[in-house]
């Protein structure tokens, strides 16, 4: 029986500590709790704007976590250097604009390709397994597993979600979701999950048979404000598994 694992985003852990500029609560510890609770990796955001994640927080949490740090980026040179300095064991490349309030649909594959390609190589060559953040086209699938070479693509679920949310019906998308993971699957790609992801969407999603993981961070850390992070935790692992 296959395994999905949970990826915990903790960005907005920062987003309720620097809302007052203090030093708490703390990052560190929501990923540490995370994996306590049985978190299978922790994701952080390290924006340009460092409006959440700082690269303070990347330093703690990379030196005493003992599960996969997940760590998306924009491809930019100064991420890229960040990210080769602290070798995460993952990176995910996201699209990311200044004004935008959360990440807005997947990456633009033919913007700035070579430099993007360079980037890959070189993260992954320095040990870390990379993830393109991607809308479900089987296009951009093929392109990131035969022109970039990346090991997972993590599918734009903000479409599917914001159907299930509004009681829409999500039949087409889920369809386009679960061709394109059947197809990354068939080429070599693993297939991640993540954005705007509730109990609800998650359950749905899981049945998705080509999904090895789901990323969620926003939806899990505001349920916590009322069952506690651990128990957040503990109802998706049991609603994915």
């Amino acid at each position: 029986m296959r395994k999905i694992r949970l990826g915990v985003n903790i960005d907005h852990v920062a987003t309720v500590r620097n809302a007052r500029g203090e030093n708490y609560p703390s990052p560190l510890r929501a990923a540490l709790l995370s994996k306590k609770s049985g978190a299978d990796s922790v994701t952080i955001h390290l924006r340009e704007d460092r409006r959440h994640i700082r690269e303070n927080d990347l330093i703690k949490i990379k030196s005493s976590l003992k599960i996969p740090l997940n760590l998306e980026i924009a491809a930019t040179k100064e991420m890229y250097r960040i990210a080769l300095k602290h070798k995460p064991s993952y990176v995910c490349i996201v699209p990311e604009k200044r004004k935008e309030l959360t990440t807005e649909g997947g990456l633009n594959l033919k913007y700035n390709k070579f430099f993007l390609k360079k980037i890959i190589k070189d993260l992954k060559k320095n040990g870390s397994r990379i993830s393109l953040f991607i809308e479900p086209n089987l296009n951009d699938i093929k392109m990131a597993r035969f022109f970039y070479n990346a090991n997972c693509i993590e599918i734009h679920t903000g479409k599917i979600c914001n159907l299930i949310n509004k009681n829409k019906n999500y039949k087409k998308e889920l369809i386009r979701i679960k061709k394109c993971s059947t197809y990354a699957n068939s080429i070599g790609l693993e297939v991640h999950a993540g954005h705007g992801l509730t109990f609800k969407s998650s359950k749905i999603l899981s049945k998705i048979a080509g999904i090895s993981e789901f990323n969620i961070g926003h939806f899990l850390i505001g349920e916590s404000i009322f069952i506690g992070l651990k128990d957040s935790i503990k109802k998706f692992k049991k609603i994915i598994k």
